[in-house]
């Protein structure tokens, strides 16, 4: 695949998601159960989950070792919020469709080195990555329409020091994509569900998925999901 056709392609996901989800029409601003929907809440809320992967906390052990593995898990949740935010941005304005929104994001800086080599997280310095991702939050609130642009070279550049590159965020976002589906098919939104399996949230279990079988379709990731699930 091409860079283009990673990025077409994710969010022709998120789009198919939040249309089951939410139902068709979301963009706006409120679901099929008439719901307000506020994707900017959404994104500063996972920049706060990952702000918490992070040992920040003067008063614990700052030298407990970092869980890369659920860092980058909450890099790719925060990805959902932006593209289902640009979706309804580009929807509501008459801005064109998921293609427009793809040529604008190849257009955008940083989005050529987020294609290349993501950086060795050994070398990186958590409270540097801590502002980085305050910057975000502050980007994803700003309503001024331009600042699209700087959410997303904020976003990349986090990425890269998070080890996430744009070929990392197509493999981890699928297999959420897949995983957000099956919860919603088993009752994730009137409560049924079991997030934890065994011991495990099943975002670990989707990991530990991964590594074992490292060429999984989506279907037979949502498969294995399922079997593990009974």
């Amino acid at each position: 695949m091409t860079n283009r056709e990673y990025v077409k392609a994710m969010f022709e996901l998120q789009q198919s998601l939040n249309d089951e989800t939410n139902g068709t029409g979301w963009e706006k601003g409120y679901t099929k159960t008439n719901n307000i929907i506020n994707w900017r809440r959404c994104i500063y809320m996972e920049c706060a989950e990952l702000i918490d992967s992070f040992n920040w906390k003067h008063w614990k052990d700052l030298n407990k070792p970092i869980d890369w593995e659920n860092v980058r898990v909450e890099i790719v949740d925060i990805w959902h919020f932006i593209m289902s935010l640009l979706l309804e941005h580009y929807k509501l304005n008459a801005q064109g469709d998921i293609d427009a929104i793809v040529n604008d994001i190849e257009n955008t800086k940083g989005f050529k080195d987020f294609c290349n080599e993501a950086y060795k997280t050994d070398a990186v310095n958590s409270f540097e990555i801590i502002n980085d991702i305050e910057t975000l939050i502050n980007k994803s609130t700003n309503k001024d329409l331009r600042a699209f642009d700087a959410m997303l070279v904020e976003y990349f550049a986090l990425s890269l020091k998070c080890g996430v590159n744009l070929r990392h965020l197509y493999k981890y976002y699928v297999a959420k994509n897949i995983l957000n589906r099956f919860r919603q098919n088993h009752g994730y939104k009137d409560g049924t569900y079991k997030k934890v399996w065994g011991g495990k949230e099943d975002n670990v279990v989707m990991l530990d998925i991964l590594t074992k079988h490292q060429n999984l379709t989506p279907q037979e990731l949502y498969e294995k999901l399922e079997d593990l699930y009974r």
